[in-house]
């Protein structure tokens, strides 16, 4: 699922010298990006694994401009989108969490921001439209060029699923197309993530909740919670609230429904339990967030063994790599490789969702200091998915790392996976 981060504003005039050259610049950006996300030095200094001084001191100039591994890092745990934002050097505009913009983006956008007036279109029936999403998520799922598919189908959805809500006469149509309404625009989060127009990621998360909302279909309201929370946490530690409150109040909901809940409704609610230990993990508090990794696979533990949750991916097979995402948030490196070699990505049915494990595991192997293991794996995930690791910002940060390495082998490797994801030219 999907980074909206913030920008950074305006820097001090200062602040505006090459900034390799002048260490003061460089801690100044730093100071100015880390309170914009709400950090404190504490907080910053646990998830890069230095101590509050050795922040304080960078901040303060005392200390030199980090090598490239360290910068790289700290935009990392920063979700600083360009480099040039950190670092102050304007040659090094690499946007690190967000991709390319795709070729069916304009086509997308337009659906989005059109609204079918025009009732002489006939809507077609909800369980055509309901026909054409399964068969949209089956073909996301198995795609390794899962946007390209995914764009394709979207603005005929979008247009089709607004008029049957427009065209609904009944109250439960109405709350049938406004389901199908809301399952449209949570593929459309799919698309939209990580690509260069944030705002309309979030007009289409919103129209999300309030078509969700409409449905008053509990499922449904889940997976709008679901992505709402990803877009939240992925804006930054200032979102992080935000975040957990959306997952924590939705969990509240539907965990009141469980003892006679459909597999779906189970399933979105192990995905949101998910979440809250996600979210938690991002902060740096472990306990909290293997509880709620331990509830999770609880809840997966209720569903049938092949089951898989067509939006989530939530299952038993996910717990493994959902294990491996705490590990790495925590920045645990040897806790990521053991949970990595427990994972079975095999058994994990979507190629966009197996080759963002795969990701997830390379930052583990980074973590761990073991660099060539890393890009080993993400030629893995290219292979898998393509698309999914040109979009990935940790993918894009530990590959530009890599290409600075004192290793001329791990830098040839690094060079050719750049090229295959587009960070640098043929």
């Amino acid at each position: 699922m999907t980074n909206r981060s913030e920008r950074g504003g305006t820097v001090p005039s200062d602040a505006r010298d090459a900034p390799y050259t002048d260490p003061l610049a460089f801690g100044q950006r730093l100071q100015l990006l880390r309170t914009r996300r709400g950090m404190t030095r504490t907080v910053l200094a646990g998830l890069l694994g230095r101590s509050p001084s050795w922040v304080k001191a960078v901040e303060c100039g005392r200390l030199k401009t980090p090598r490239l591994d360290a910068i790289l890092r700290i935009a990392e745990v920063l979700r600083v989108r360009e480099l040039s934002e950190l670092t102050g050097d304007q040659g090094t505009r690499v946007d690190l969490f967000v991709g390319p913009g795709h070729a069916r983006l304009p086509a997308v956008r337009d659906a989005v921001n059109a609204f079918p007036c025009d009732t002489a279109e006939q809507a077609p029936p909800t369980a055509e439209l309901r026909s054409r999403l399964s068969g949209a998520w089956r073909a996301r799922h198995s795609s390794p060029n899962h946007r390209d598919v995914v764009g394709a189908l979207l603005p005929g959805l979008i247009r089709d699923a607004q008029l049957a809500v427009r065209q609904a006469d009944r109250a439960a149509d109405r709350r049938a197309a406004q389901s199908a309404l809301a399952e449209v625009y949570g593929l459309g989060q799919f698309f939209l993530a990580y690509q260069p127009d944030a705002a309309l990621l979030w007009r289409v998360a919103e129209r999300t909740m309030v078509a969700a909302q409409e449905s008053e279909d509990p499922h449904v309201i889940g997976v709008a919670a679901w992505l709402a929370a990803q877009a939240h946490r992925d804006s930054g530690p200032a979102h992080f609230d935000a975040a957990d409150t959306v997952t924590i109040e939705t969990l509240r909901f539907l965990e009141t429904l469980l003892p006679d809940a459909p597999d779906d409704v189970l399933a979105i609610t192990g995905a949101l339990r998910f979440e809250a230990g996600h979210t938690a993990a991002r902060r740096g508090d472990s306990g909290t967030a293997w509880r709620h990794w331990d509830t999770a696979r609880a809840v997966a533990d209720r569903l049938p063994s092949g089951y898989y949750h067509p939006v989530t991916s939530f299952s038993r097979a996910v717990m493994g790599a959902h294990a491996v995402t705490v590990a790495v948030e925590l920045h645990a490196g040897g806790e990521s490789v053991r949970q990595a070699a427990a994972a079975d990505a095999v058994a994990i049915p979507s190629r966009p969702r197996r080759a963002r494990h795969r990701i997830e595991e390379a930052r583990g192997y980074r973590l761990d200091g073991q660099y060539e293991a890393a890009l080993a794996t993400l030629d893995k995930a290219f292979e898998t998915a393509p698309e999914t690791i040109r979009y990935n910002g940790h993918a894009r940060t530990i590959v530009l790392e890599q290409s600075e390495s004192k290793s001329p082998a791990r830098r040839k490797r690094a060079a050719r996976l750049a090229v295959k994801i587009g960070l640098l030219a043929a």
